[in-house]
């Protein structure tokens, strides 16, 4: 069971709408243009077309197994004592001194440039459950990094 915030949800299920409804209709038009133009097994857009259309099929299921298979977040049941899903944290990294703002959120959402990790990543998975005041050590790349929590907001 994955877990989506509504936002994420809503944006998946645009997509998948999109792609169920204008993107077909239009794949189907591409194939049906390039078979017009006669012998199939030399046709290179008929060949485009129908890649595209089985990269198009494969995306649907895609969305539609992940839609089923996952769950809006409701930010009533949250601790907001612990870091969770969905908290924005101010962090120190304890050898350099500088502080970090991050929000953990599903996989999904993940978007580093703009301050968005995934709780799946070492640095999500090593905060969740912590409080204010905890240090957290988490192995990365570079080393070991000490970290800080210094405040934890769900908005």
């Amino acid at each position: 069971m994955r877990i989506l915030t509504r936002e994420a949800y809503e944006r998946l299920r645009e997509e998948l709408h999109d792609l169920r409804t204008r993107r077909r209709a239009e794949v189907a038009a591409a194939i049906a243009e390039a078979r017009e133009k006669g012998d199939l097994s030399e046709n290179a857009e008929y060949k485009a077309a129908r890649e595209e259309q089985r990269l198009l099929e494969a995306r649907i299921a895609e969305l539609e197994t992940l839609l089923a298979e996952s769950q809006v977040l409701d930010p009533s049941q949250v601790d907001v004592s612990k870091v969770g899903l969905l908290a924005t944290l101010r962090l120190r990294n304890k050898k350099t001194g500088h502080e970090l703002t991050y929000m953990l959120v599903p996989a999904i959402e993940a978007n580093a440039k703009a301050g968005k990790i995934s709780v799946e990543s070492p640095i999500g998975k090593a905060l969740l459950g912590h409080k204010v005041g905890d240090v957290v050590a988490v192995q990365v790349p570079a080393g070991l990094m000490e970290l800080e929590i210094l405040e934890i907001r769900y908005d």
